[in-house]
């Protein structure tokens, strides 16, 4: 018996060596952990028509984003009171905010919003390429330094056209185009209007590391029942982004669509 029990120690010991605890394996560097959420804010006109820009700024600093990608951006817009929504939803947020024009519309211009913790490196509002008659589309792009570990990364938030899939691939095109010059860790976020699996998503997906789960793609559209993922954050390059944790928050009073927020940890090179 007593043989028995030191073989059976032994066998132990030996497992431990070999297979050290995974919680030493996935140690996670607390200064380089970025939070983003998705967040398509419908005109900030809510799902009852009533606009409510409050409701969207407590939405954001309940998740406490490092970033908010923010699509359906109007600025001095008629059916939005003339409000430059980006400037309007960073006050209410003490973040720092940008616009970026995709078309003209209504008295005023369209397009992407970006929000940040941190101030702006370098930021550059890209055309993307779309089909004649539908609408123009835009990606707005911010590069700032994460204080707590002075690393510079890139920010891209964008929409693609939501008429059909020959838009979404000209755009998917020109957003890996896009960053395959940038010399910084980078995160795309945004509004794609393209369920897992379709060519857009998966043109992106040849450069892009997606953050959903391929088993369980959690939907975010419609907010009061979603049943289709078209809201998405993706790192490049693939090997330096670690996901930590994503979360699909669901406000059917706030949008249209689900905001979907997700953590990431920036990987050594």
């Amino acid at each position: 018996m007593k043989q028995t029990k030191t073989i059976a120690i032994t066998l132990l010991l030996l497992a431990l060596v070999v297979s050290p605890p995974l919680r030493s394996q996935t140690k996670v560097d607390s200064t380089r952990i970025v939070k983003v959420l998705s967040f398509n804010i419908l005109g900030g006109r809510t799902t009852k028509n009533d606009f409510n820009l409050d409701v969207l700024a407590k939405l954001i600093n309940d998740a406490d984003p490092d970033f908010v990608a923010m699509q359906e951006v109007d600025y001095k817009v008629n059916r939005s009171k003339k409000y430059d929504l980006a400037t309007e939803l960073g006050w209410r947020t003490k973040m720092a905010p940008i616009f970026a024009r995709a078309m003209y519309y209504d008295g005023g211009e369209y397009g992407e919003g970006v929000l940040s913790k941190y101030s702006f490196l370098n930021t550059r509002n890209v055309a993307l390429p779309y089909i004649p008659g539908q609408e123009p589309r835009a990606a707005l792009e911010v590069t700032s330094e994460l204080p707590s570990s002075k690393d510079t990364i890139s920010f891209i938030g964008t929409h693609f056209a939501h008429e059909g899939k020959p838009g979404r691939i000209l755009q998917a095109k020109k957003i890996n185009e896009m960053v395959s010059n940038n010399k910084y860790p980078t995160i795309l976020v945004g509004d794609l209007n393209a369920v897992p699996g379709s060519e857009p998503i998966n043109i992106l997906e040849e450069v892009w590391n997606p953050t959903y789960d391929r088993e369980n793609p959690q939907p975010t559209i419609p907010s009061d029942n979603p049943k289709a993922k078209i809201d998405y954050v993706m790192c490049y390059p693939k090997n330096r982004w670690r996901v930590l944790k994503r979360k699909v928050i669901a406000d059917t009073y706030a949008s249209d669509h689900c905001a979907y927020l997700v953590t990431l940890e920036l990987l050594d090179e």
